[in-house]
């Protein structure tokens, strides 16, 4: 245990005081007080003779005043406010700071305070308060005065003020926690209410009558009378009445003290003293002072009482004939549990014969005080653990317990009186436990309790708390234990357990199979220096060279005792250090270690808890290190060499001792290492680097730093060379392996690498061991680099770890190290399982993503000479490994026949065929493995297709080899096998090929047995003409017959241009010409046409009826062609060249016939009809324009404005929702959702029948097809009809260009400028608005209530929804504006 140094009062400056009563009459005229004046608060006369002697007696006697009460100052760095005195030869009282780091009192005040009442023989201070913000100290004596001392009075002032008195004298005192009233029990028995300012109201009197309150009915719960026990339990007495009832009768020790507790709230409080002489009654009030309840009788019930802060239970002590209980009840006075303190009978009548207690600040430890020692004892697992035993006063013992006074803030923070003054000490929550580097990570956990030893090595035996594997049993109660590991023959742990005075050294070996308890190698007695009044063992930790150190604190500073191997001193005497010193780093065992000591650094007055937190080297002349460190504020530290082969170091800081040690492991040389520091508010610090700010607990393995935050979780970082580029997981557990929730308020207590496992600790004390991912992969991992592939298989195995990563994380070494990887494995089953899980998936790269920077893929393919992304060849990934295990076991056949048969059935597509080979190979050679390897074929694959597929290898026998291990009926596949035996070889093949589908083989057969009949019947009846064209192709005649066969089907699926090919390959020339006409391929009818002789008198009506359909589509040219040269008609072939706008040929065709007059009753006319319809277009599109891009224009001023308004249209004055949902699902009842609201829809929201039909889709498409105006497909509408605005005006440019010329060329000149000027006008609008128009489409402009596809979780909705989420889909998709091409004018018309 690490204490603060021990200090003695040093001076004790005399305070002239005056008092001043409030609520009584001042009584100078006793006989302890004299006369009125400047000397009334002075014990003696300076007007004597004699008044030197007595005067510097006096002073000599202040040093040596004893302690008295202490309260912390939480506002000044956490001083300790101590009042000194008075005792049976002295009235002085005197109050002193004890500041933090300071070896010195500092005088506050000082005056005589001689007892009011003479029936005590000295004044008692029963309680005493600091209040930080009016910087005045509180008292409360016995003998009825009431106190103020003041450290910076005000002029008017006193520095110490009696403000009120009670005659009778008090009994009790105890301020509520939020420092707003004082309650106070009289000896009168009376309980006084008091404000701040000690004024009284309440006054409450204590008469039997209160007895009455409440009425206990006990209904026996866990008592063995309401057990139930067969047949009879019908027969026993009614379990609500006991055998024995309790009177409260007094105990002969009781001291008939009286004491008060506020619960944590200040809403109750318990008053526990003595009712009529002969009773102990506890009573429960209201904070208005209304008697809540009382006690049932317990008998030897003594005063010592204590409320848990939590407000659950009353703590109290009971002393039976042969034992002491803490028993507890609750608020409603009932009992509610107890534990033993574990004394005996000669020590309840000698330092346990009076007792007190008190919980600390958070509930969590209480605090027994005997007369010579305190013990500190912690609940867990509802069994309560002795923890600490501090022996304050070893050769002395009062008849009053020890005072404690646990800090208000800091939980773990407490005061006591020893034999020479005052300590301060600080405790932390630890977990001792042997190292967490493999292979020594047995996950040995030591608990302290009282003089028990509990040991579990986790890795082996997984026992819950309270219970334990094994129990030592020792002298003392535990103070430390530490655990390390040393590697001889076997590997050993030691364990160094300090007991009070005592040292011994236990060697236990956990590597045997019949685990045996640690047996004691040594054992030592510490001895105390002569000069040293009081020493306080600290901490014991293993050093360099199987060294066992032990840290002591005396009121000189601290020391350092250091023993061999064997138990003997290792240097005569022992070290006195530097008073810096607060921490003795355990270390590991062997050479070359180094051990630590971590020193405080200096304190100054305006140092503040934020500060430095750097650490640096001292010079020591010690054979140890010495570590200078801010621990102000540390609560544990750890020491790590990154990639490293030593241990972690976990120790304790705050200059304090811990409730269970923490494990010391060992480090390398500090000036590389990292220093862990977690300190009391949850900060966790690597170095200078604040790493977090909720750690709750951490530990360090070689290749993570673990730790657990407030938030519940736990997260794994991994260690890195330099603190600055350690790399802080973020809270998202689905999706990084280095993050995980656990149970709230779980905090770490071993981690063991070797298997995977972590132990974590729940709030109520049980353990729960879990296997986190991230040591999962990180094991399997650093398997794979070292190639031990069966650890790796075992652990994906065993953790239901995708196998894949077995391959994944290193390709290159996994197809390298095939045959090393089935070597390993051995397993036929287990490479079974394997290659069964193979996967195209790179989980490297997905659900395994290595968190660590650099990837052991790129190192690996590096340190082979390969390129990392080269290393591994293309391919399907399943194929590539497959086929290289079959390589591997192509020569183990006999032992992995089975592998190589799922090698081929586990490939993509499974190759089935190849591993119905391999049987088939078996069989011939008559193996006793192929009805074993049938067997197991049949259970990877599809009986019925691995029957198909020996069916297609033609092996009958294998086949029924298969039908049998199917479960089809033999009568269906004996008699089709019996019929396959009987016929020729191709036939066989035919039917079979024809009976599995494989129409193109059973062909090939077909014409094998040169049945040619029946290879027409097949080809026609199955459509494989170019199959049985490619087979004739030398047979010329067999040729034309299935061509014709071809062509006629080609006519009948609608395909009339190779139908047409067909007819004119053959010949066929009226089929042909019938054929293309169908296809409207003009040139190719009319051509086959004229080519047959019978068909010739028909050509007129073909190109009439041809030019007719080309008119009707709007190829005017190929019309006009057709009337030019096949019906002679120059005056239709003219017009229809007018209407294509095709001017210039309708002029050459008028002059080449000598028809010029067909230019002004042809051309003219069409060229005036052409530039009407053409500026009509163009008028629409500038009208469209006008119209159309306003319209944008304010819907995306409206969007931009109010998106919400937008999207749920027109809601004037509406209370429009900001938290609307925006994946709605099925199971939502509550609004419409996000796409009800955006369509204006309405109907039942959260059914299936809502908005998800195919109707209700065709519906909402046409809505969107529409665009109608107000809804939430106009804007979509509006651009996608610009667009397609814009395309028409890209069509009509060429023809435009040929209008112009063709008007100037017949001197129209104005009708060429007006239509080329709206044609210049439109193109300039398209351009114009293009850059506005689809500014919506671009990636950087986004609508604020558009849900995205993160938003939306993959959720895609369907029906009438899903049609407005493709809306939104495309309107997020980089979408190119449509270019305008430019418009080229003609320069004469430019003037």
């Amino acid at each position: 245990m690490l204490s603060r140094t021990v200090l003695r009062a040093s001076k004790a400056p005399s305070t002239i005081a005056r008092r001043g009563f409030r609520t009584s009459t001042a009584r100078l005229s006793s006989p302890y007080h004299y006369p009125e004046g400047p000397y009334s608060n002075l014990p003696f006369n300076p007007k004597t003779r004699f008044f030197a002697y007595r005067y510097w007696g006096t002073m000599a006697f202040f040093y040596g005043l004893p302690y008295g009460i202490a309260v912390w100052q939480t506002s000044k760095n956490d001083s300790l406010i101590c009042a000194f005195g008075p005792d049976n030869e002295s009235s002085l009282l005197e109050i002193r700071r004890w500041k933090k780091y300071e070896t010195e009192f500092h005088p506050i005040a000082s005056w005589d305070a001689p007892c009011p009442t003479p029936d005590l023989d000295r004044d008692e201070v029963l309680d005493i308060h600091y209040f930080s913000d009016t910087l005045t100290i509180c008292l409360v004596l016995a003998g009825g005065d009431l106190v103020i001392v003041r450290e910076d009075p005000q002029d008017g002032e006193d520095r110490v003020e009696i403000v009120g008195s009670v005659d009778v004298g008090i009994s009790a005192a105890a301020w509520s926690p939020d420092e707003e009233m004082l309650a106070i029990t009289t000896k009168a028995s009376t309980l006084l209410y008091m404000t701040r300012d000690l004024e009284n109201i309440v006054d409450i009197t204590l008469n039997s009558s209160d007895l009455n309150v409440s009425t206990h009915v006990s209904v026996g719960w866990g008592k063995k009378e309401t057990q139930f026990k067969g047949k009879k339990a019908r027969a026993l007495r009614d379990p609500t009445m006991p055998e024995t009832i309790d009177e409260g009768i007094l105990h002969h020790l009781d001291v008939k003290n009286t004491n008060i507790s506020w619960r944590g709230d200040g809403a109750y409080l318990a008053v526990n003293s003595i009712e009529g002489q002969v009773r102990r009654v506890i009573r429960v009030y209201s904070r208005e002072g209304v008697l809540d309840s009382v006690s049932e009788p317990v008998d030897n019930l003594v005063g010592a009482l204590s409320w848990r802060p939590a407000g659950n239970i009353i703590a109290g002590i009971q002393r039976v004939e042969d034992a002491v209980k803490v028993v507890f009840f609750e608020r409603n006075g009932l009992r509610h549990g107890q534990f033993d303190l574990r004394v005996t009978t000669d020590d309840m009548a000698g330092w346990a014969s009076d007792i007190g207690l008190k919980w600390n600040a958070d509930s969590t430890v209480l605090a027994v005080s005997f007369t010579d020692r305190v013990q500190l004892w912690t609940m867990s697992n509802y069994h309560y653990y002795l923890k600490q035993e501090i022996i304050c006063k070893p050769e002395e013992s009062s008849l009053r317990p020890i005072h404690l006074c646990w800090h208000p803030e800091k939980a773990l923070h407490v005061a006591s009186s020893v034999a020479f003054g005052v300590q301060r000490l600080a405790y932390a929550f630890a977990v001792s436990s042997s190292p967490t580097s493999p292979p020594d990570d047995y996950g040995v956990v030591a608990v302290t309790d009282g003089k028990s030893l509990k040991l579990t090595p986790m890795r082996i035996a997984n026992v819950p708390p309270p219970m334990a594997l094994h129990e030592l049993k020792l002298e003392y109660n535990v103070t430390d234990v530490v655990i390390a590991c040393r590697r001889s023959e076997t590997i050993s742990l030691l364990l160094a357990v300090l007991h009070r005075n005592v040292l011994s050294l236990f060697s236990w070996d956990v590597d045997s199979l019949a685990l045996q308890p640690p047996s004691l190698a040594w054992q030592v007695s510490l001895v105390t220096p002569a000069l040293t009044p009081y020493l306080l063992n600290s901490q014991t930790a293993f050093g360099p060279h199987d060294l066992v150190n032990v840290l002591q604190r005396g009121v000189q500073g601290p020391i350092l005792q250091m023993f061999d191997s064997v138990g003997l001193p290792e240097f005569d005497g022992e070290l006195n250090l530097d008073t810096q010193v607060e921490i003795l780093v355990a270390q590991r065992l062997g050479d070359g270690s180094d051990a630590y000591l971590l020193a405080n650094r200096q304190h100054s007055t305006n140092h503040q808890d934020d500060g430095d937190r750097t650490y640096s080297e001292l010079t020591s002349d010690f054979p140890v290190s010495v570590v200078k460190c801010n621990t102000q504020t540390v609560d544990s530290a750890v020491y790590v060499q990154p990639k490293s082969t030593h241990k972690m170091v976990t120790v304790n800081g705050n200059a304090t001792s811990s409730l269970e040690r923490p494990t010391a492991n060992g480090v390398g040389s500090h000036d590389q290492a990292i220093l862990f520091c977690l300190d009391e508010h949850g900060s966790l610090f690597a170095n200078e680097r604040c790493l977090v700010k909720n750690c709750t607990s951490f530990l360090v393995t070689p290749a993570h730093l673990i730790i657990t935050t407030s938030q519940h979780m736990l997260k794994f970082l991994h260690l890195t060379q330099k603190a600055e580029t350690l790399e802080i997981p973020p809270d998202t557990p689905e999706t990084d392996e280095r993050c995980r929730r656990i149970e709230r308020g779980s905090k770490l207590v071993t981690v063991m690498p070797s298997i995977f496992a972590l132990v974590l600790q729940m709030p109520r004390g049980n353990l729960e061991t879990i296997y986190p991912r991230a040591l999962i992969l990180a094991g399997v991992r650093d398997n794979i680099s070292r190639k031990l592939y069966k650890k790796a298989f075992l652990a994906c195995r065993n953790h239901r770890v995708d196998m894949n990563i077995l391959h994944d994380y290193a390709p290159a070494q996994f197809l390298k190290d095939v045959g090393l990887f089935i070597d390993r494995v051995k397993k036929v089953e287990y490479i079974d399982l394997f290659l069964s899980q193979l996967r195209d998936e790179d989980v490297s790269q997905t659900m395994y993503k290595e968190t660590i920077r650099d990837n052991y893929t790129t190192d690996t393919a590096k340190s082979e000479g390969l390129p990392a992304m080269l290393s591994v060849p293309l391919g399907s990934k399943i194929n590539r490994i497959c086929d290289a295990f079959i390589g591997a076991l192509r020569n183990r056949s006999q032992e992995y026949l089975q592998n190589i048969v799922s090698a081929h059935v586990c490939k993509t597509p499974p190759d089935l065929d190849a591993g119905l080979a391999l049987i088939a190979t078996l069989r011939k050679q008559d193996s006793s493995q192929i009805e074993a390897t049938v067997e197991h074929i049949c259970f990877l694959a599809d009986a019925n297709r691995l029957y198909d597929h020996a069916l297609g290898l033609y092996d009958l026998e294998v086949a029924l080899l298969i039908a049998q291990q199917s479960q089809k009926d033999p009568r269906e596949y004996l008699p089709f096998l019996q019929n396959m035996h009987k016929m020729p070889e191709l036939r066989k093949r035919y039917t079979i090929d024809d009976y599995l589908g494989r129409h193109t083989k059973a062909l090939t057969h077909l014409f094998e047995l040169d049945a040619f009949e029946e290879v027409k019947s097949y080809a026609t009846k199955h459509s494989l003409y170019a199959q049985a064209l490619d087979h004739y192709r030398h047979q010329e005649g067999k040729v034309l017959e299935l061509t014709r066969l071809h062509a006629h089907y080609l006519q009948q699926e609608g395909k009339f241009k190779d139908a047409g090919i067909a007819y004119e390959y053959m010949k066929d020339y009226s089929s042909a010409s019938e054929s293309f006409r169908q296809a409207h391929l003009w040139r190719e009818s009319i051509s086959n046409a004229s080519m047959d002789p019978l068909a010739y008198p028909k050509i007129h009506s073909l190109a009439l009826s041809l030019a007719e359909t080309l008119t009707e589509s709007k190829d005017f040219y190929s019309a006009a062609t057709i009337h030019l040269d096949y019906l002679s008609d120059i005056v239709a072939a003219a017009r229809l060249y007018c209407k294509g706008y095709h001017f210039a040929d309708a002029i050459r065709i008028v002059t080449l016939q000598k028809r010029l007059d067909l230019l002004e009753s042809i051309i003219d006319p069409g060229l005036v009809e052409g530039m009407a319809s053409m500026t009509e277009l163009l008028a629409d599109c500038k009208n469209q324009l006008n119209a159309q891009m306003p319209r944008v224009r304010e819907l995306r001023i409206k969007k931009a404005e109010d998106p919400l308004a937008f999207w749920d249209g027109e809601i004037e004055g509406a209370d429009v929702p900001d938290n609307v949902s925006i994946a709605p699902t099925d199971t939502s009842t509550t609004g419409g959702s996000l796409f009800t609201r955006y369509t204006n829809r309405t109907g039942t929201v959260g059914t299936d029948a809502t908005r998800k039909t195919s109707k209700n889709r065709r519906r909402e498409e046409r809505k969107r097809a529409r665009g109608k105006k107000g809804s939430v497909y106009e804007e979509e509408y509006l651009v996608n009809s610009i667009e397609r605005l814009i395309d028409k005006i890209n069509a009509v440019g060429p023809e435009v260009a040929r209008l112009v010329t063709g008007l100037m060329r017949r001197t129209m000149r104005e009708r060429a400028r007006a239509v080329e000027s709206a044609m210049v006008e439109v193109v300039e609008m398209c351009k114009g608005c293009e850059e506005e128009v689809f500014q919506s489409t671009k990636p950087e402009d986004k609508v604020d209530m558009e849900p995205t596809r993160e938003d939306m979780h993959g959720y895609r909705p369907q029906g009438g929804d899903g049609v407005l989420f493709q809306s939104l889909e495309e309107r997020r998709k980089p979408r190119k504006p449509p270019v305008v091409k430019d418009f080229e004018t003609l320069s004469l018309l430019c003037g």
